[in-house]
């Protein structure tokens, strides 16, 4: 009995052992402004200040890895990256994902798709190095807020229903960020450049 306990698996993952990696896009400089000041009204109408303390951008992909795993990661993704065209992303007006999340609706998630399925070699990489499976975002937004307490939630969402919002901007670069824990500020890892 002794000798199973000690062969067992274990999921206890130390949150010291791990860096939490984001793979993000940042709108153009004139959508990131526009999407700021809305972010800036939010706070002013609901006094939530978690909606100015996080930047505008859309995940792409998170997950957790080992910091020495870093280098085959950016080489994945680089090769990876690399080969992807860019592509126009279009926001439409907002939506929310109840009860705690206001965000701005991007209008085609096709090509956010095809990164996560391009990306299916990194997940592959980190699984196999003992990390949870990485998470691959199926539903692209801007959030404006997250994080509300439901009553919040609804009261935007009965404002944000009322309100128009329309950006493009191209994507040509993804950025690679990490953090040791949710709550730290993210460090830019690495620049990837679309075809």
């Amino acid at each position: 009995m002794e000798n199973k306990l000690a062969t067992a698996p274990t999921q206890n993952f130390s949150v010291h052992q791990f860096y939490e990696y984001l793979l993000v896009v940042h709108p153009a400089p004139e959508v990131y402004a526009q999407i700021n000041e809305e972010k800036l009204n939010f706070y002013n109408t609901y006094n939530e200040k978690i909606a100015v303390k996080t930047k505008p951008h859309i995940t792409v992909a998170n997950f957790l890895a080992k910091e020495e795993m870093e280098g085959t990661i950016i080489r994945y993704m680089h090769r990876i990256l690399s080969m992807q065209k860019i592509f126009t992303v279009m926001l439409n007006n907002y939506s929310g994902f109840p009860p705690h999340t206001v965000y701005a609706r991007v209008q085609n998630h096709e090509p956010f798709k095809q990164l996560a399925a391009s990306l299916k070699a990194v997940d592959h990489y980190v699984r196999s190095n003992g990390c949870p499976p990485a998470k691959f975002i199926t539903h692209p937004h801007v959030s404006i807020a997250r994080r509300l307490k439901q009553s919040v939630y609804e009261k935007a969402m009965l404002d944000y229903s009322q309100k128009t919002f329309n950006a493009s901007f191209v994507v040509d670069e993804l950025i690679l960020l990490k953090r040791q824990t949710q709550f730290d500020k993210c460090k830019q890892v690495n620049v990837f450049r679309l075809l």
